[in-house]
């Protein structure tokens, strides 16, 4: 475990894994990154937590591009499968969908078109303005009536569409590049671009013959797309809210969990023995303190600058302050401290830092009484 941690979500994580995990989570500061850096380990950290409880077997799938998940993205995924139930939408819920966008739900506006494709004979700007003119002067050819543009497709075209006369079938937004798309989408139908196109294809000469508008489908045809729609948000509300109470539990118990520098989980919290004995353990109080009591993480905080030693270092003199003199009076408080405690080690030190620190300052108003 790294000396520097945090907490987030009730889990302990090495500042050193949060470094490695904000360069995933780009935000608008640094502060904002990492806190969806630890709130990301974090959440990993409890589900991972959850699969150990539940005594879950990792079973691996793989997805549509062959990719195998890792035996933690399978164990993450068997919890939320077995843990998250969103129900399913009804027939009402679909229909009230269908009915308050029709336009989600027609078909797509169909083009027939047709074109004539000049290329460059090189790289060149001559080259590239030669063929330029040769296309618009096919295009001005086939626009006065002087041939038709299938033969001037099967004459002079460099695609293989000239064979069929410049045919590109019947097309659907997204079929063509986009330079291409707006200007013969535009046109009316049966008309010829005045000026040809430029793709990276080389230059274009348009014609749009045929515009099928899009219709409204039927509820039938489109009930199956609809519901999977709402099923799948639905199971993401549900997950989310599932996620989140796991993290609220986590909160509420202080430190449920710890991360190793590997991003290996680790359950329960250090041992007294722990922050007492081993310094790099000791280096973790203070993050610990801030998730389980902000105002007494302060006053150590607070207190350690003025005796000239760090938070960790007046902790343990402390502990050892409190072993060297303390009666059965006071050993009797420390487990009355530690007997209704999530956690115990914590308890007990956080009730020997307390007895150890100057109380806070009182303010008093006082009031004159007028006669």
């Amino acid at each position: 475990m790294s000396l520097r941690t945090v907490v987030f979500d009730g889990v302990e994580i090495p500042e050193s894994l949060l470094a490695q995990e904000v360069q995933n989570h780009p935000g608008a500061s640094a502060a904002e990154a990492r806190a969806a850096a630890g709130h990301a380990l974090a959440i990993r950290a409890l589900l991972l937590n959850r699969a150990h409880v539940l005594r879950l077997e990792p079973e691996p799938e793989r997805d549509a591009q062959g990719r195998e998940e890792t035996a933690d993205e399978a164990l993450v995924r068997a919890v939320l499968d077995l843990e998250v139930d969103a129900a399913a939408p009804t027939e009402a819920e679909c229909l009230r969908v269908y009915g308050a966008d029709p336009a989600r739900f027609c078909s797509p506006t169909l083009h027939e078109a047709a074109h004539i494709l000049i290329e460059p004979a090189d790289a060149s700007p001559e080259a590239d303005a030669a063929a330029r003119t040769r296309a618009l002067r096919i295009a001005d050819a086939v626009r006065s009536g002087a041939c038709t543009f299938a033969e001037m497709a099967r004459d002079h075209s460099d695609c293989p569409s000239g064979a069929t006369g410049g045919s590109l079938g019947q097309l659907q937004p997204g079929d063509l590049v986009p330079e291409v798309e707006s200007v013969l989408y535009a046109l009316k139908p049966g008309a010829v671009a005045g000026e040809p196109v430029r793709s990276r294809f080389g230059w274009h000469v348009l014609k749009l013959d045929r515009r099928i508008e899009g219709r409204k489908l039927p509820f039938e045809v489109v009930e199956d797309r609809i519901r999977l729609n709402l099923e799948a948000r639905a199971w993401s509300a549900a997950a989310t809210r599932y996620v989140a109470t796991l993290a609220a539990e986590a909160r509420a118990h202080g430190v449920a969990l710890s991360l190793t520098d590997e991003g290996e989980v680790r359950e329960g919290s250090a041992t007294l023995g722990d922050f007492l004995g081993d310094a790099a353990a000791s280096e973790r109080l203070l993050p610990w303190l801030q998730a389980v009591d902000g105002d007494l993480a302060q006053r150590v905080q607070a207190a350690a600058e003025a005796a000239g030693e760090r938070p960790a270092e007046f902790a343990r003199t402390a502990m050892a302050d409190f072993v060297a003199d303390a009666n059965d009076e006071r050993w009797t408080n420390l487990v009355s401290a530690a007997r209704d405690a999530a956690d115990p080690a914590l308890a007990c030190l956080a009730a020997v830092l307390r007895s150890k620190l100057v109380p806070a300052k009182q303010t008093f108003t006082v009031i004159r009484r007028v006669a």
